[in-house]
């Protein structure tokens, strides 16, 4: 960055505030709440191994998964960062069993945006030293102003997102966010502490030759996964496909968003619904995507047009560029008329 003029976030946010749906100021106040959390979890990232902050918590989370430490540590860091600003009326949080409603000293309840995150995801990683990440979803509250928060206001279908993002923790730390106006991406300089605009306008290709997914479930994948997967695999073309899976969504994403390729968690015979969250995951991701010139279904349908009927709701995904999503779609759409 020595030489060359970056546009920083918070220049970044004012100058396109006016694209915001309702430019009141507040959802720029929230993601630069967001950027305060995500700069305080990479500290703590970036001493793993040197403090007691890696291996399992002890506790399991409402999906009974094993919690890691840093899953405690940057729930709560979000949280607190979100609750002290003042500028939410409600957060849910994969690692919380519901929702936490929130009242504003000066306001109580006037706020207007809920926001649902996944404080670290792919957290298992960080023992070894591999790239984990965080994931937020953004939305104007449906209920009236002045009440307290309820679970409608968080059942709410991807399409009415307001903003999305992920944060990477690996080599370098990007934050990564839309608001419907396209991707971009903004890299942490460590030294200063302020992110800088280093991949504008991100975009997947229409094609790419990596596929990622967990191949060791392969023997429980339903057989249009199992028929795609032989079709990547086969030469023929710009085939074989490259396997990549670092098993860590944020990565696996924004590697594929790079470079191009197709990420795939499918429903299988040991998860009947897939593993992945659809308010936490998968329709952040989704918004983010079809932003970026990509696409993500469940395998027949558009994430974003799912109506959630819980805070915890798993969906098969599939997403990354379009021509690959729309074959894998086919092989699924094959294998059911048989």
């Amino acid at each position: 960055m020595i030489g060359k003029k970056y546009q920083t976030l918070g220049e970044f946010i004012i100058e396109n505030q006016s694209e915001f749906q309702y430019s009141s100021g507040e959802l720029s106040k929230l993601i630069n709440a967001l950027r305060l959390a995500a700069k305080a979890v990479n500290h703590e990232v970036n001493k793993a191994g040197l403090i007691d902050i890696i291996g399992a918590a002890g506790d399991t989370n409402i999906q009974g998964e094993d919690q890691q430490k840093l899953d405690v540590l940057a729930n709560d860091t979000f949280i607190q960062t979100l609750k002290n600003r003042e500028i939410v009326c409600g957060i849910a949080s994969e690692e919380e069993d519901d929702f936490i409603s929130i009242n504003s000293n000066d306001a109580k309840h006037q706020n207007k945006y809920v926001v649902l995150i996944d404080p670290l995801d792919g957290s298992s990683n960080i023992d070894v030293n591999v790239s984990v990440g965080t994931i937020f979803s953004i939305y104007r509250r449906v209920t009236p102003i002045g009440t307290p928060v309820t679970l409608e206001d968080f059942l709410q279908p991807g399409s009415e997102q307001v903003a999305a993002g992920y944060i990477v923790y690996g080599t370098s730390t990007m934050l990564v966010y839309t608001t419907g106006h396209g991707v971009n991406g903004f890299t942490l300089n460590p030294a200063i502490g302020t992110f800088y605009l280093s991949h504008p306008n991100m975009e997947f290709p229409e094609t790419g030759n990596i596929y990622s997914v967990n191949e060791g479930n392969y023997i429980h994948f339903p057989q249009g996964v199992k028929d795609y997967i032989k079709y990547c695999q086969l030469e023929e073309g710009d085939r074989p496909y490259t396997s990549r899976y670092i098993g860590s969504l944020v990565s696996d994403f924004h590697r594929n968003m790079i470079k191009g390729g197709i990420y795939m968690y499918p429903k299988s015979s040991k998860a009947a619904n897939g593993k992945l969250r659809l308010l936490y995951e998968c329709n952040p991701m989704a918004f983010l995507a079809e932003q970026a010139n990509g696409k993500a279904t469940d395998g027949f349908t558009r994430i974003m047009e799912i109506k959630p009927t819980e805070l915890h709701e798993r969906v098969p995904f599939f997403c990354g560029s379009k021509k690959m999503v729309e074959k894998a779609e086919e092989f699924m759409a094959a294998a059911a008329k048989k």
